[in-house]
């Protein structure tokens, strides 16, 4: 069995492996991947190694929780971390209503959820997530989606971000206190909205989506120093940009789960074109890249089935020489203050 290095989650007892699993997938997100599937899938995870899974309540309005619990409920609790969201809490769909169409193909039937980022709103959406997962300990709550990508309403925004600073963020902090959880942080797809958060409470980690990547490093100037000045960990999701830097970069790959503008596409084929000349595959450096930041814990790309989970497992320890980090830099294809094996 591969045996994965492991990182300390900010200043908590808790280690994870670089490499994770992002449980969006398993929900039904992009694809539709049979019950079957999803938990060989979970399981080819474990036996290379990975010990840090990642889902949410959103993730398939439920259905990734169940198919992570039922994935992890016989493995030894001792052995992997595990974290989920809070910010919906699942409620059952009345007669007529309508999903909304994130997961309306492939979502658990009947449910719909309903943000609440409220102290009350919290408990209870950890509570249903205990019983969703079939497991009496949940490692790491993040709070879910406070971030202008999800909202588009700055109003709207910073109402939210009110609610969970002076309500929900002190459940998971009670709870954090108690023991009941090991970490809490803060999943979103924005580094500013990212440090707005760190600078206003005391948080463990940040998941981070996409914004710290071999194609872009937004994240590099100012969010990424203050979680070193503040200890906190960064677990970074999307390390492929939801497509576009797992390899043979074509027009119409996708970017934030978009088709990506044609200056994206072209610096994505200028950067592959290094890598190619290095001998290196793409998504391999895209996976590696984010690692060598002191600030990064773990990378947790999602799987659409085995196959791509032994991909990620492979790329993780792929060999990379120092010269390809170097050429990029020069090509101006990555940020100078990047960190790096050189």
């Amino acid at each position: 069995m591969t045996v994965l290095p492991k990182r300390r989650v900010g200043k908590t007892e808790l280690e994870v492996t670089t490499l994770g699993l992002g449980g969006a997938p398993l929900g039904g997100f992009r694809a539709t991947i049979p019950d079957a599937e999803a938990l060989a899938l979970a399981d080819a995870a474990w036996d290379g190694g990975v010990r840090f899974y990642d889902t949410s309540p959103f993730y398939g309005y439920g259905r990734s929780e169940l198919r992570m619990g039922a994935a992890l409920r016989e493995k030894p609790r001792g052995e992997f971390v595990l974290s989920t969201k809070v910010g919906r809490v699942l409620h059952p769909m009345k007669p007529g209503e309508k999903k909304p169409p994130e997961f309306r193909e492939n979502g658990l039937p009947g449910f719909a959820p309903v943000f609440d980022y409220s102290y009350d709103g919290v408990m209870r959406s950890l509570e249903h997530s205990h019983l969703r997962l079939g497991l009496a300990k949940i490692d790491i709550a993040l709070i879910h989606d406070v971030d202008f990508w999800t909202i588009k309403d700055r109003a709207i925004l910073d109402e939210r971000f009110k609610t969970v600073m002076d309500s929900g963020f002190k459940a998971l902090d009670e709870l954090r206190k108690a023991g009941v959880i090991g970490a809490i942080g803060v999943g979103i797809n924005e580094s500013d909205t990212s440090l707005r958060f760190i600078q206003a409470g005391d948080f463990d980690c940040m998941l981070l989506a996409g914004r710290y990547t071999l194609l872009e490093q937004g994240g590099l100037a100012e969010f990424l120093p203050e979680c070193v000045k503040r200890g906190v960990s960064v677990i970074l999701g999307g390390p492929y940009n939801s497509g576009i830097l797992t390899g043979g970069v074509q027009p119409g790959a996708t970017h934030d789960y978009a088709p990506a503008p044609s200056a994206l596409i072209d610096k994505a084929q200028k950067i592959e074109a290094v890598c190619r000349r290095h001998g290196v595959e793409l998504g391999a450096a895209a996976l590696q890249f984010p690692l060598f930041h002191p600030a990064v814990c773990s990378v947790i790309p999602g799987a659409l089935g085995v196959a791509e989970v032994k991909q990620n497992i492979g790329r993780l320890s792929a060999p990379i020489p120092a010269e390809l980090w170097s050429e990029l830099k020069r090509e101006k294809l990555l940020e100078a203050g990047a960190p790096t094996p050189n």
